[in-house]
C-alpha cells in the first residue's frame, strides 16, 4: 500500500527536495506541496487531494503550522501530521503536539531518519524521537504546577498567560498590553508565586495546557 503526502511549506528549495527524497521511498508518494495552510485547505477541497500524512513547517506566511494543525485536527482528524521545523524549543514542540500533531522533526536530520519517522507514524500513529519525548514527559507531564482550581487570575494575568505562548519579548507583551516593561514583570512574577513556575516556558506550557494560548482580551 502507497502512502499519500502532502508537504506544506513556503521554502520551495526545501520542499522541492523533501518531495525527491519522499518519492525514492517505495510505500510514500507526495501528492503535492502547499506554500501555506490556506493553500493546503483549498486543496482539500477536492476529495482525492486529501492524503494520509501531511508534513507541516511551523513558520509560514499566511496561515502557520499551529494554526494548520489545529485545524487538520479538528476536520481531519484521520490525517497524520509531522511537525518538520528547524525549532526545537520546548514552547514550539509542545504547542504543535498540543495542536495535533502526532511527530515532530528537526529538518537538519538526515533523509533515513525521515523514512523511520514515516514508517513508523503509519505503523503506530506517532513518532517522537526521544529528545521531543523527553520534553512531552517534563512539560506536559509536570504535575508539580499548582491546581487552578484553587487559584485567583485577573483578566490581564490571564492575558498575559496567553501572550507568553507565543514569540514575543515582554518589551513586545507590554506594548500589547499597552502597558509598562515593569508592570509586564509584575504579572510574570505573580504568576511565578501562583503557579509555582519559574521560568517564562514553565508559563507558556502552562498556557497551552490550560487553552489560555487561545485567550482573546476584549476589544
Amino acid at each position: 500500500m502507497d502512502y499519500s503526502i502532502v508537504i506544506v511549506d513556503d521554502h520551495h528549495m526545501v520542499s522541492g527536495a523533501l518531495a525527491n527524497v519522499i518519492n525514492s521511498y517505495a510505500s510514500y508518494k507526495v501528492l503535492y506541496i502547499a506554500e501555506h495552510g490556506k493553500e493546503m485547505i483549498e486543496q482539500f477541497k477536492v476529495p482525492k487531494n486529501i492524503p494520509d500524512i501531511v508534513l507541516l513547517d511551523i513558520a509560514m506566511p499566511v496561515m502557520d503550522g499551529f494554526a494548520t494543525a489545529q485545524w487538520l485536527k479538528k476536520n481531519h482528524p484521520e490525517v497524520l501530521v509531522i511537525a518538520l521545523s528547524m525549532q526545537n524549543d520546548d514552547v514550539s514542540v509542545i504547542r504543535m503536539i498540543k495542536s495535533g500533531a502526532k511527530g515532530y522533526l528537526l529538518k537538519n536530520n538526515r533523509p533515513e531518519q525521515l523514512k523511520i519517522a514515516l514508517d513508523e507514524l503509519v505503523a503506530k500513529g506517532h513518532y517522537f524521537p526521544d529528545w521531543v519525548a523527553s520534553k512531552i514527559f517534563l512539560n506536559l507531564g509536570d504535575d508539580k504546577m499548582h491546581s487552578p482550581v484553587n487559584i485567583h487570575f485577573t483578566d490581564r494575568e490571564i492575558e498575559f498567560l496567553g501572550y507568553c505562548s507565543q514569540e514575543l519579548t515582554y518589551r513586545e507583551i507590554a506594548d500589547k498590553m499597552i502597558c509598562s516593561s515593569r508592570t509586564v514583570e509584575g504579572y510574570r512574577d505573580a504568576l511565578f508565586d501562583k503557579l509555582g513556575i519559574k521560568t517564562r516556558v514553565g508559563l507558556a506550557v502552562y498556557a497551552i495546557k490550560s487553552g489560555i494560548e487561545h485567550y482573546k482580551p476584549n476589544s
